[in-house]
């Protein structure tokens, strides 16, 4: 657990200090389990930490390994499954390439954001591991939770991977993974942390709402908003923050969420976030598309980070990591052009008998099983069903009907579809070269 210290933190209008009480996640502690699969997915974790870099391909995209062999094993997978998914992802990689300079204690933060320095912070937090007594949890305290500015208000940036990361870092017990997350937070820092730590960006809303659904659907017919993008796609989150009208109108509805009784809420954001991805209908030329949305799986995949976190981090973060994920949320819903959420496509779902085990098989065995955000966005649906149980099988209905629809991702703006024809296990599909994200989101 993180060890706490008192934080240099602006005075929230919000509850901050409000603790969102939820169980811990199971942790599945890789390091002292002595069974061979275990070992297995410790050893790919070291050898992709080793190998390959956390980012690749012109410093765009992420390295997803550890996500998908974490979801693989804690869906049972066995030892082969596990080497051929490393084996599957590895084709993407790249090897580590040496930085322009190295970072030290005194200057780590002349270099956020600075993704060419992704070895040297690597080196640097396994540097300062040896520091804190290879105690990695303390090493998250110090440079996540400490300062005035701290990398825990940004972990949004690089559309999310930082906090994904974070959460696998935990649930794997692994401080390889632990400092993958912190390297990824420091290359990806981005302006957004501002709203955050700035308090004058959190003020109180006109109409204050305690539902984000309802927020949505307000944000839904927001006239300002209307014929500001002509597709959709990372770049337009751009547009509207560089906007003034548009970022201020944005901000609005982020402060309307009205946290007065924030677990209950919370639970509410993660059955949204399970609509974004499942539920969500945006106008297509062809109706006979079953590609989701790319960008949306990323606010299921962080939402379930958060839940991971939660339980670990001092109350005064579980207000700010919540709605930290909320403003991701809304920025990606007005980017993706606002789409219909019709959650009877899920409720209307007729089960015949399919159950969590039916998910299970069509993560680990079937068509898309090595595609990370697929296997990661079931887990993460099935993972919300153990925390707040399923008495009308929502989310079992929302995974089967997502791992039986899914034909690939879409969602893409001509500066994200960097689309490429790749062979995976003896056949051609389309998928997004390299899983990464468009310019704008990273």
């Amino acid at each position: 657990m993180f060890q706490f210290r008192l934080p240099q933190l602006p005075n929230w209008s919000l509850p901050t200090g409000t603790a969102i009480k939820l169980p811990k996640a199971e942790v599945h502690d890789i390091e002292e389990r002595p069974e061979k699969r275990a070992r297995t997915l410790k050893h790919l974790l070291r050898a992709n930490h080793q190998n390959h870099s956390v980012i690749y391909n012109s410093l765009r995209f992420h390295n997803h390994t550890p996500h998908i062999l974490g979801s693989a094993y804690i869906f049972g997978a066995d030892s082969d499954q596990l080497n051929h998914i490393y084996d599957a992802e590895s084709k993407h990689l790249e090897s580590w390439h040496d930085s322009p300079g190295e970072i030290a204690k005194h200057d780590w933060r002349e270099y956020l954001g600075k993704r060419e320095y992704q070895r040297a912070f690597v080196d640097f937090f396994e540097d300062q591991l040896v520091q804190h007594g290879y105690d990695w949890q303390s090493l998250l305290d110090d440079f996540l939770l400490q300062g005035k500015e701290p990398l825990i208000n940004n972990l949004i940036s690089g559309l999310g991977h930082p906090l994904i990361h974070l959460g696998y870092a935990q649930e794997l017990s692994s401080r390889t993974v632990a400092i993958e997350s912190l390297a990824l937070a420091a290359c990806f820092y981005n302006d957004w942390h501002v709203y955050m730590d700035d308090p004058k960006y959190t003020k109180p809303a006109a109409n204050p709402t305690d539902s984000l659904f309802t927020v949505l659907d307000r944000v839904a017919h927001e006239t300002k908003f209307d014929g500001l993008f002509d597709h959709q796609g990372s770049d337009n989150i751009t547009t509207l923050l560089s906007n003034e009208e548009t970022a201020n109108a944005a901000l609005e509805y982020w402060n309307s969420w009205d946290l007065k009784r924030p677990k209950e809420q919370f639970a509410e954001s993660q059955k949204l976030a399970v609509a974004l991805l499942v539920a969500a209908q945006t106008p297509k030329e062809d109706k006979a598309d079953k590609r989701y949305d790319f960008f949306a799986v990323h606010l299921l995949t962080t939402s379930h980070a958060v839940r991971v976190l939660l339980p670990l981090l001092p109350s005064r973060w579980h207000v700010p990591l919540v709605r930290q994920w909320w403003l991701f949320v809304l920025l990606v819903f007005i980017a993706q052009l606002r789409p219909k959420i019709n959650i009877d496509t899920i409720k209307l779902v007729e089960l015949e008998g399919r159950d969590w085990k039916y998910v299970t098989e069509k993560a680990l065995n079937g068509k898309y099983r090595t595609d990370a955000h697929f296997v990661k966005a079931l887990r993460s649906i099935h993972e919300a069903s153990k925390t707040w149980g399923d008495p009308n099988q929502f989310y079992l209905k929302a995974a089967v009907k997502f791992a039986d629809e899914f034909d690939g991702w879409g969602g893409f703006g001509p500066r994200d579809a960097a689309l490429e024809t790749e062979e995976t296990d003896g056949r051609r599909e389309r998928r997004y070269s390299g899983q990464g994200e468009g310019p704008d989101f990273v």
